[in-house]
């Protein structure tokens, strides 16, 4: 589609999306690039400023475009598939040919209190590791964790460099914790101001809220609570029509 068709069931603004992202995929609009101005694309296509506006703003929400105040709307860097099995954020990033890095921010022992007890079915008072780290790929913030880790399972693991070091990498090479299974749940959420301020981001934007238990030879070692951000993420799984029970 490189034209409005006035006739058309679809909406303007909708065809006009339509438009943009299909530059936005053929890399003629490229990474960072402006857009066209909404009065280059009124007087372009012929619509209404409204109408541009209405086809813009669907394209920013969708994280395809972002805004920088004062200078213009600009291309999205393309959305990271979450991955969803048991891997670490650094062999994900190697994966995709990325830069991982890692920025400590805090790291503690604490003594388990009812919830984590009950999550690590250990008693209330044992003690748990907290590690919370800023994860960047190629330099960009992308997740805040918070890794809670069975201290009996690696007693002096705070002692060690963290920084841009994968945690699971280090539970296997020093201490020989190989997680083998894991549960995970992903919920939406909005970051708040400290989220928001090491993430890069306007308080109050859209994140995804992961929650991960990650289990060695049928013990929980790991509670991970990371939060990704929701403009560099999105979620994709391959579906399947189950065969018909006769």
């Amino acid at each position: 589609m490189t034209a409005i068709d006035p006739h058309s069931p679809v909406p303007k603004y909708s065809q006009l999306r339509a438009i943009l992202l299909e530059m936005i995929e053929s890399e003629e609009l490229p990474v960072d690039a402006p857009i066209p101005s909404e009065r280059e694309l009124c007087v372009r296509y012929g619509l209404s400023r409204m109408t541009v506006r209405q086809g813009v703003d669907q394209l920013v929400s969708e994280g395809r475009l972002y805004r920088v105040p004062g200078k213009g709307t600009f291309v999205a860097r393309p959305k990271i598939e979450m991955p969803l099995r048991l891997v670490s954020f650094t062999e994900d990033m190697l994966a995709r040919g990325m830069r991982p890095g890692a920025i400590d921010l805090d790291r503690r022992t604490i003594a388990a209190d009812a919830h984590l007890a009950r999550l690590f079915d250990v008693e209330p008072g044992t003690r748990i590791h907290v590690i919370e780290r800023l994860r960047t790929a190629d330099g960009q913030p992308m997740a805040l964790e918070r890794a809670h880790i069975l201290a009996s399972l690696a007693p002096d693991l705070l002692d060690r460099r963290l920084a841009d070091r994968s945690l699971y990498g280090v539970l296997e090479a020093v201490y020989g914790v190989v997680f083998d299974a894991g549960d995970q749940t992903i919920d939406a959420a909005v970051a708040d101001a400290t989220e928001a301020r090491h993430l890069q981001i306007p308080r109050g934007s859209a994140v995804l809220l992961l929650r991960r238990r990650s289990y060695t030879g049928g013990v929980c070692a790991e509670l991970g609570v990371s939060t990704y951000r929701a403009d560099r993420y999105q979620i994709r799984t391959s579906l399947g029509n189950p065969p018909s029970r006769t």
